[in-house]
């Protein structure tokens, strides 16, 4: 069983940049019972779309910078960064490469490119955790970057996919602290379900070919090229309202961790509707289960640092808070982590 109980470790600050330019659901040309469904019942209304010359890399970037000089941390301390996505700037090299010269944080600096999706930031924050800890301080201070850019592998003629992603980067720091309790998880994977989220071209499997750029309509408003994100939306919520609340009675049956001590439970961002359905099966009141997907939609490996950062600045920079953080989807991958957080760092979200 994949659990992990790393102490040593805290979380110092969060930071999140997003695209300027909002796109608003309202305006997709579905019909009226479709764009009432899909706001209402998805939780869509808006959310950020990256111009072309914008990566992810530049959003977590952004994010970085200013969490950096928030921290007052001097660049040549920095000794690991850690960058999650599924949208990189290249196949090769590895885009943590590029953000460790664009930062301009030390030569001396322990870089990994890691892709995955919904649960990114859970499986990111379980590695750079991990190396953290398992240094006994030569490594005292890390950048976890996580972000996707969907906009840019989503068909727009797709009513399944188009409106429910959107865009952002964010960034997590993480200081060796000796003694602290640090975070506990649990992690889970089954491949089987792998074609339930998938891009079927562009990579070695099914290379590139002229053929995946050619439009393919499949039904009524769902049209895309093997070069975008198709998603099997009845898997996933089967496989989601199952593994998620499982995952975390797991963590918390493990650790033996106090449920009504843990202030937020914050849910990588689905939809609506599969969420709600996870909140009521763990029996957990509305307030403690915050949401960005009105105004962000599914940023995918970015969705709960990005959440915390919306929706729980005031509290995460005033007091001490318990958290308990779920995510789950393409993989099919999915984990709980618990940690807390004390006044931490959180810049007010930026836009770039």
């Amino acid at each position: 069983m994949a659990y992990l109980s790393i102490p040593n470790v805290v979380v110092r600050g969060i930071a999140v940049c997003v695209p300027p330019f909002i796109d608003e659901n309202s305006n997709y040309p579905i019909s009226e019972e479709d764009r009432i469904k899909l706001i209402s019942t998805v939780g869509v209304a808006r959310k950020r779309v990256a111009d072309d010359s914008t990566c992810a890399s530049d959003l977590c970037f952004n994010a970085a910078e200013k969490l950096i000089e928030e921290l007052s941390w001097d660049k040549k301390e920095i000794d690991c960064l850690i960058f999650v996505t599924q949208t990189p700037d290249y196949i090769l090299p590895a885009t943590s490469c590029i953000l460790q010269d664009r930062l301009g944080l030390s030569t001396e600096c322990y870089t990994m490119d890691i892709s995955l999706g919904c649960s990114g930031w859970v499986y990111g924050m379980s590695t750079i955790a991990s190396i953290v800890a398992s240094g006994f301080g030569n490594i005292r201070k890390a950048l976890l970057l996580v972000g996707d850019t969907m906009s840019k592998i989503t068909s727009k003629e797709d009513k399944s996919t188009w409106p429910l992603f959107g865009d952002a980067g964010t960034v997590t720091a993480i200081e060796y602290v000796a003694g602290n309790e640090g975070f506990k998880f649990h992690l889970a994977t089954d491949g089987d379900g792998a074609d339930s989220i998938i891009i079927k071209d562009g990579g070695y499997r099914n290379p590139f070919s002229g053929d995946s750029l050619k439009l393919q309509k499949f039904e009524e408003g769902i049209a895309r090229t093997n070069l975008s994100c198709y998603l099997d939306g009845m898997n996933v919520f089967s496989f989601a309202i199952s593994k998620g609340p499982q995952s975390v009675n797991k963590l918390i049956e493990k650790y033996s961790i106090d449920k009504d001590s843990v202030d937020y439970f914050t849910f990588h961002q689905a939809n609506l509707f599969l969420n709600e359905k996870i909140r009521n099966k763990l029996k957990l009141e509305p307030e403690k289960v915050p949401y960005s997907l009105e105004n962000f939609g599914n940023t995918s490996s970015a969705t709960i640092p990005l959440t915390m950062v919306t929706e729980l600045r005031e509290a995460l920079t005033s007091k001490k808070l318990n958290h308990i953080g779920c995510a789950f989807g393409v993989g099919l991958s999915w984990g709980s982590v618990y940690f807390s957080t004390d006044k931490i760092v959180c810049p007010e979200l930026i836009e770039y």
